[in-house]
């Protein structure tokens, strides 16, 4: 190789953790010869991939950014008054550096080890605390999707609420047609398949009735106008319907809040609090409700507790409420959010306050209010007697308008030959001079201008009975953080709560914590990728087209598919969309009836959560002994279930980090008997460049991007989940209203996601085939040399034919709870001592911890986080040979503070030493939990889930 070769190729050495003397030595342990070796006892022949992938050759980083900023520079960021749902913003430089640019919180995982994610479940908390008083509703979760999907959550919660048997007495729910369209396109494809029947009609002349169990209004409507629900509210109530609310943040700091108009649910977007336009995501929805719904309300809640010393901790409440736990019982198949977006929202509040808000909100209304007034001198007609931000202009050409305003760099919404104009945050004095300039060129007629002294009036252009009057955001959080200096210290200390992959290693089973490289990050924040509007016209988007383009044939290529839709923005919404297109293929072949889907007892809880969604029903298959799919009971409920087989949900290599070599049979079986197979696509890591789905003989694949193409975790979210078909699949694949086909949209934006993409595209485009190729390999090489270290003290319980696994392996702890009381809850909570994550605990078995290293990995992390294992091995045979005392140990009370090891007294028949400084690395880099262990049972028992009084938590 070259010096021009090795260039090109660095990012491997980057992104791979084992150098080659590491490569030699872990081989050594592992007892195989080579690297090729290894794969060749973990990868069956048969499904091989025999010949090249056609991914061009590898990038280095410098020349991917220069080649990036060319195709970025085809993007054209126009002045936007789209609206619809999505807005210009400003976001804070102290939150786009120190939250949205910072691994510190970009890199985090999902909350599930509350000791160690402080500081994250505070700023959580305040995203409720936020959301909550501004939408007047006493709870709120911790973010969702997008708007057009929390919609369709909050749809499917009322509807399951009102119907509470299998007998659907009240089957409609009414849509107002000013809802945004791509919130009722997703509500028509989430509707069917359950059973529902959307209305679309004006509320105004509504014929409501008890067939009805709810109803969706959108609050400012689609067109701008703010309306008075009141009387619309209490007829649906009348009729025992519930009342879904679609509204906005910024706005509601001016209107009447949706639970003070009896809204029962409010839904919306948090994007213009600081968050990106992004051509369409990620952004942090919010979902807000009564009291009486947090059973049934989908998503994550974050709730206050106290820790094993009495002191105030936060943790994911209720968290057995998570929907997707329920399996095939469940009503969504909801497991993520959008942590990182809603933090940087929440960040926003806290760092504007309840008058920093206000204060943008009014600028926002006076500036529509004057362009309104402009308008109206030059003869032009607004419609929107009461609106907040967006005006309605009606009597003009539209053609002609849309011309000359992109000739001026401007995009406005155009609809049914009428224009639609959406001020923001971001708009000025001098564009709202440019826009009536428009207007007069297009109208012969001379321009009227404004200037700041004509917004010097700031009467509000409401209706009298929605303007706000109760108060919101009155928490000491979001009245103190007004300096830069402030701020910046309060987002420090948060993120010094929190472990993330700048701590350590965070080796999760399933969930793929590999590298998210500052690479791949940086042109995230670039403004030709963030200003664009997801409905922009395509003549403006040429370099998002591009990258989409060409990351489409990358994922084919990988999956070994020929289509791929990057819509579904989680990989729930994957599972989803997958199922939909096979749901969609049988319908056209007129075998509807083909609606049982088999699906392994070992599954990860979304599948079957998924197939329900999806209109399909359950049947579960056994796995064996080994952890493998029980053949013989697939094939007996395949030939069962021939006449109604729809598909197979399987995971590949399986659940339990196995590449199961009767693979192809389990395809050819559920084809022979004309079901098609999906494909989970959560172990991807240990299929790219060595197999694929195609090969192996799936129909379908979702793609955790999150996961196997390094998008970062977010602390819970972002996350993206496209699906790749085959050709009998492509004509099914989701739509867009934006693309003219709106069949079976799941998400709000046409390409979900779009600018995290870039991630993905980044980390194959600076890989190349090769580098993804031994990705994958360094994947299964770091397991197996973990495996091959603990199996000497650990039981493992699963391996292939040839004692290797797949990418990820379980140790089975269950024989320590049966000998000494010792959980795999303690085990995880002592590693915190040590200064790790838990690895993924009792999934699939229960009892267990999964552990998935990632190439990323250098040979010396992952010998700490063995050498760690080992040692609470060590401690847990003490206790075993009565040398620790069965209560009283360093596991029971893990994880162990810096105030408890710091007290005066000390109180345990073990030292301080060994309590918090167990082995010498440790000394040498300490990551201190800020609280000891969460009592999930009080804070479950005293559910709080806002901003309590600070009084409520001031210890002497």
């Amino acid at each position: 190789m070259n010096l021009f070769e090795q260039q090109s190729a660095e990012f491997q050495t980057r992104h791979i953790g084992p150098n080659e003397a590491d490569t030699h030595n872990m081989l050594s342990v592992i007892g195989a010869g080579s690297l090729d070796e290894l794969i060749s006892k973990t990868v069956p022949d048969s499904i091989r991939i025999k010949k090249p992938l056609g991914i061009p050759a590898a990038m280095s980083e410098y020349q991917y950014l220069s080649e990036l900023k060319k195709t970025a520079s085809k993007n054209k960021v126009f002045k936007n008054y789209i609206g619809q749902g999505y807005y210009g913003t400003i976001t804070p430089s102290v939150i786009l550096r120190n939250i949205f640019e910072n691994p510190g919180w970009y890199t985090q995982y999902t909350p599930y080890q509350a000791e160690i994610s402080q500081g994250r479940l505070e700023s959580l908390l305040n995203f409720q605390t936020m959301v909550s008083d501004l939408t007047g509703l006493p709870i709120s979760n911790a973010s969702l999707l997008d708007e057009a999907t929390a919609a369709a959550e909050a749809m499917a919660m009322i509807f399951h609420h009102i119907n509470k048997t299998d007998i659907i007495s009240k089957p409609k729910l009414f849509v107002d047609q000013h809802t945004f369209q791509q919130t009722i396109d997703v509500l028509v494809t989430r509707a069917e398949p359950i059973g529902i029947e959307i209305v679309v009609g004006d509320y105004t002349t509504a014929d409501i009735d008890a067939t009805y169990f709810g109803a969706l209004i959108q609050y400012p409507n689609s067109n701008g106008a703010t309306e008075d629900y009141r009387a619309f509210i209490d007829k649906v109530h009348g009729f025992d319907g519930l009342v879904i609310m679609a509204t906005d943040l910024l706005a509601l700091t001016l209107l009447t809040p949706p639970g003070e108009l009896g809204a029962d649910v409010a839904v919306g977007s948090a994007q213009r609090f600081g968050v990106p336009m992004g051509f369409g995501g990620p952004h942090a929805a919010f979902f807000a409700t009564k009291d009486d719904f947090k059973r049934g309300m989908p998503g994550r809640l974050i709730g206050v507790s106290i820790d094993a010393q009495g002191n105030r901790a936060l943790r994911m409440a209720l968290q057995t409420r998570e929907q997707h736990i329920k399996r095939e019982k469940a009503t969504s198949n909801i497991c993520t959010a959008q942590a990182l977006l809603a933090n940087m929202a929440a960040m926003y509040a806290v760092f504007h306050g309840p008058k920093g808000l206000q204060e943008i909100a009014t600028r926002v209304h006076l500036l529509a209010k004057a362009l309104s007034n402009g308008l109206s001198k030059m003869g032009i007609q607004q419609v929107n007697k009461s609106y907040f931000d967006t005006l309605h202009i009606v009597g003009v050409d539209a053609d002609s308008l849309k011309k000359t305003a992109e000739a001026a760099d401007t995009n406005f919404f155009y609809h049914k030959n009428t224009v639609i104009i959406s001020i923001d945050e971001t708009t000025s004095v001098d564009d709202i001079n440019t826009v009536l300039g428009i207007f007069a060129k297009v109208n012969g007629k001379s321009a009227v201008t404004i200037s700041a002294a004509d917004l010097g009036d700031k009467s509000y252009q409401l209706s009298d009975g929605l303007k706000r009057s109760s108060s919101y955001l009155t928490h000491p959080v979001f009245n103190t953080h007004r300096s830069e200096s402030q701020m910046m210290r309060y987002i420090k200390q948060l993120e010094n709560k929190d472990l993330s992959l700048n701590t350590s290693m965070i080796s999760l089973g399933s969930c793929t914590m590999k590298l998210n490289a500052a690479t791949e990050m940086i042109p995230v924040s670039w403004p030709e990728f963030g200003g664009l509007h997801p409905f922009a016209p395509a003549s403006q988007t040429a370099g998002y087209q591009q990258i989409i383009s060409e990351l489409n044939d990358y994922l084919c290529k990988i999956t070994g598919f020929t289509a791929c839709s990057l819509q579904p923005n989680s990989g729930a919404q994957g599972e989803y969309a997958g199922l939909l297109t096979i749901r969609a293929y049988h319908v056209a072949r007129n075998e509807a009836h083909r609606n049982v889907v088999l699906i392994p007892i070992s599954a990860h809880g979304t599948n079957p959560a998924s197939a329900v969604m999806a209109g399909f029903k359950v049947v579960v298959v056994k796995c064996d002994d080994a952890g493998n799919i029980d053949v013989a009971d697939l094939k007996a409920k395949a030939e069962q279930y021939k006449d109604s087989l729809g598909a197979l949900m399987v995971t590949y290599p399986s659940t339990h980090g196995v590449f199961e070599e009767t693979i192809k049979e389990i395809c050819q079986i559920i084809h022979d008997n004309g079901g098609l197979v999906y494909m989970d696509g959560a172990n991807m890591n240990a299929q790219v460049g060595l197999t694929s789905p195609g090969m192996i003989g799936a129909d379908v694949c979702h793609l955790n991007l999150h996961k196997t193409f390094a998008i970062p975790h977010g602390g819970g979210g972002p996350g993206m989940g496209p699906i790749c078909v085959n050709d009998k699949l492509a004509p099914y694949l989701p739509g867009h209203t934006v693309l003219g086909n709106a069949s079976l949209a799941v998400s709000a934006a046409q390409y979900g996601s779009a600018s995290i993409l870039l991630i993905s595209y980044g980390y194959i485009k600076m890989l190349g085939e090769e580098g993804i190729r031994r990705s994958t390999e360094y994947a299964i090489l770091n397991a197996n040399y973990m495996k091959a270290r603990l199996e000497k003290f650990y039981k493992i319980l699963y391996t292939g034919s040839n004692g290797s696994c797949a990418h990820e392996f379980i140790v089975d702890l269950r024989p320590f709870k049966q000998s000494v009381g010792i959980e795999a809850e303690d085990v995880a909570k002592r590693l915190i001592d040590y200064g790790f994550h838990a690895p993924t605990m009792s999934f699939p078995v229960p009892g267990t911890i999964m552990i998935e290293p990632t190439e990323s990995e250098d040979k010396g992390e992952l010998d700490r986080f063995c050498d760690a294992l080992i040692s609470i091995y060590e401690e847990i045979k003490a206790i075993e040979e009565g040398k620790s005392d069965k209560t009283d140990n360093p596991l029971k009370n893990a994880p162990h503070t810096q105030a408890v090891i710091c007290a005066d007294e000390w109180a345990h028949a073990y030292s301080r030493q060994q309590a918090a400084f167990p082995l010498y690395y440790v000394t040498q880099h300490k990551f201190w939990p800020s609280v000891a262990r969460v009592n999930n049972t009080h804070g479950d028992r005293n559910l709080i889930c806002t901003c309590e009084p600070v009084s409520s938590y001031v210890t002497e």
